[in-house]
């Protein structure tokens, strides 16, 4: 059996109602960061999707009124004709590649404040707002009545905008999920009580949607498969709900209740097809298609997925940000150019924080309307050699696109293997997926005959200018700072007893402190919290001490803050919240609390010191100040060695530069406009 052969069944066309989708491939709703705010941007992205192949293409989260405002998130929306020629801007890209798009009508319920419209939010109950000091108004009759002819009113709308399928949205914790719930569903009425009276608003919401399209869109719902946590919805009861449901909607999307530790969970902590033994046991309650997500990134994985029974669509939402040329590369039978979602989770920090999805992996995400960007071409460039110092994950990038554009490159690494920072990271507990960031490079490297890759290559100024090249890209990264030098002590830490400090460099280059060791995190995202874990794997007595208030802070972005204490506790570190190093000698740490003078003293034979990095950035600012106007010239240093941040940051930078390499002028910065 050939490739293509063994991979049909991920191409047979399906029907879903009374549409009919290409093949198995379905980008499942998503958050963007785009929404009702960017839908150029969002129209673009989703659009090279569906030209990658993805069969179904779906919008994120979509309002149907302004009681549902999940600012400063910015949502899609459906609440008028200006919103419906929004996102007909989506549907048409969709269309022009043979796809189907589909819309996942949203009513946020007591979750959302509601910041912009200012509506009361409404709820089952009066509940609190996840992160605001809002509660939510009890509905009536009136506001279920309402709800409906809301959701009818924003069906129709997918429908004029072109979309070919219409979800109806319960679960996540959102206002239906409330309404299913027997905590939260206080209702004498025929909505509560009974589990078929909890059930019942998602029923007529199914039946009001159906009636509204008609025969022209199908209708899905997004439902969990294993309820929404013991005091709501039990395993058992959400079987006998989709049993009850089962043969309405033309399309089941199974989530599950732990939407941030196991069905968002990053590679850190959960494996692909994580969800499948969860969704194996829903699948037989209905004969409709069934769609569900797993992080697949392995062809094999997802064959068995259809071929099992277990699902009839591949879902995905970051592998298709990762690659959005996954389904074609398959079915051309060019799996070594995947470019394999690594599960850190970047997509989704972005969102959170109210910007524009991007992604570790593929650094046009985002910029496919904007710049221009395609994750698959790239113009060719103006001819001439370029060398690039430092294969780290900015010069594998650089090099890689500067040769698709017909450059010849020279990549000179100093030490003996490729990746730089990645190389070294991944070997740290739970990151092994991030090395995917430099196998995909290096692979492509390997198989251009104008990039030549050199290691045991330390570059002074003198070699670079005897090498000759008419570009030098500068990417010798960054080092950790010994001196406990970040944000909360710009100026360092005076009196560190320097021969017990060490830095994850000296960690991830073998050493390993014994005894009673303090990590000291300033950095506040994974690395603290991973070193912490390795030495205590190691048989280290380790005491986490963070400035934040929380271990591994910024993971809040990611979804991975509440799995990160746990893995912590479970590898039996110690943590210490809100406390800054003020002093280290003789084997005791000194911390004072963030919010008050007092002090805590801690022994330590070893003091790990995770708080910020200093570019390595000597050889660019000596070839650079050759240059007697001060310019640049043909000089550029890219990723940490301008700019220490994370993987995602060099690798765009060394994107960037590639593009831009021999005259292109940067797209600038495009304003989106709403098509009102």
């Amino acid at each position: 059996m050939t490739p293509e052969e063994r991979y049909r069944p991920l191409f047979e066309p399906l029907r879903i109602g009374p549409v009919v989708a290409p093949n198995r491939f379905y980008q499942v709703p998503h958050c963007t960061g785009m929404g009702h705010v960017l839908p150029q941007t969002l129209a673009a992205m989703r659009g090279v999707k569906a030209e990658g192949g993805w069969g179904v293409v779906c919008t994120e989260y979509c309002s149907i009124h302004p009681s549902s405002d999940d600012q400063p998130h910015p949502f899609a929306s459906l609440w008028d004709d200006g919103d419906v020629r929004n996102l007909a801007l989506m549907a048409e890209r969709v269309h022009e590649h043979g796809s189907l798009a589909g819309a996942e009508l949203w009513h946020g319920g007591s979750y959302v404040p509601n910041l912009a419209s200012r509506v009361p939010p409404i709820g089952v109950r009066s509940m609190p707002s996840r992160n605001d000091p809002v509660q939510s108004r009890r509905m009536d009759r009136r506001d279920i009545r309402l709800l409906r002819e809301w959701h009818r009113a924003a069906a129709l709308r997918a429908r004029d905008a072109g979309f070919d399928i219409v979800y109806v949205y319960p679960a996540h914790g959102y206002l239906l999920s409330e309404f299913l719930s027997r905590t939260l569903n206080g209702r004498s009425d025929e909505y509560g009580g009974s589990l078929e009276n909890r059930v019942r608003l998602v029923r007529e919401l199914i039946e009001d949607t159906r009636d509204a399209v008609g025969d022209r869109c199908a209708v899905a719902v997004r439902f969990s498969a294993d309820g929404h946590g013991d005091e709501h919805m039990s395993a058992a009861e959400a079987h006998d709900a989709i049993g009850l449901l089962a043969e309405l909607p033309d399309l089941w999307d199974f989530v599950v209740a732990d939407y941030y530790g196991e069905e968002m969970a990053g590679s850190r902590f959960l494996p692909e097809a994580s969800l499948e033994t969860k969704v194996a046991a829903v699948r037989k309650l209905t004969t409709k298609p069934v769609v569900s997500v797993g992080r697949f990134t392995s062809p094999d994985t997802m064959l068995r997925q259809l071929k099992s029974g277990v699902l009839d669509f591949v879902g995905a939402a970051r592998p298709s940000i990762a690659d959005p040329f996954l389904p074609a590369k398959i079915r051309e039978g060019r799996y070594e150019d995947i470019r394999e979602c690594i599960g850190c989770n970047f997509c989704y920090a972005h969102n959170y924080r109210g910007a524009a999805v991007r992604c570790t992996q593929n650094p046009t995400m985002g910029e496919e309307w904007r710049k221009g960007w395609h994750p698959e071409k790239i113009p060719a460039g103006s001819g001439g050699s370029v060398l690039v110092v430092g294969a780290g994950p900015a010069g594998l990038e650089a090099a890689m696109s500067l040769g698709r554009r017909g450059y010849d490159v020279s990549l000179a690494e100093a030490s003996g293997e490729p990746g730089g920072r990645v190389a070294r990271e991944s070997r740290l507990p739970g990151l092994a997926e991030w090395g995917r960031v430099r196998d995909y490079r290096v692979g492509q490297i390997r198989r251009m005959a104008n990039v030549a890759l050199y290691f045991e290559s330390p570059l002074g100024v003198a070699e670079v200018r005897e090498f000759g090249a008419d570009h030098v890209l500068v990417a010798t990264g960054a080092r950790w700072r010994a001196d406990g030098r970040g944000r909360t002590a710009p100026g360092g830490i005076a009196g560190l007893d320097a021969e017990r400090v060490c830095t994850p460099d000296d960690l991830m280059a073998g050493a390993r402190p014994a005894g009673r060791v303090v990590v000291y995190d300033d950095d506040n995202y994974y690395m603290g919290p991973v070193l912490a874990q390795l030495l205590a794997r190691h048989g280290a007595e380790v005491t986490y001490v963070t400035t934040s208030s929380h271990a591994g802070y910024w993971s809040e972005y990611t979804g991975e803050r509440p799995a990160t204490h746990a893995a912590l506790l479970a590898d039996g570190v110690r943590v210490v919240l809100n406390r800054a190093l003020a002093r280290y000698a003789d084997r005791n740490a000194e911390f004072a609390c963030v919010y008050s003078a007092e002090l805590m003293a801690l022994e330590a034979d070893r003091l790990v010191l995770v708080t910020s990095r200093e570019p390595n950035d000597a050889l660019y600012r000596e070839l650079a100040g050759e240059n007697p106007d001060g310019s640049e010239g043909s000089v550029r240093a890219i990723g940490d060695c301008a700019q220490p941040a994370l993987i995602a940051h060099a690798v765009y930078a060394g994107h960037e530069a590639a593009r831009e390499l021999g005259g292109v002028i940067p797209a600038g910065f495009a304003r989106d406009r709403l098509v009102r």
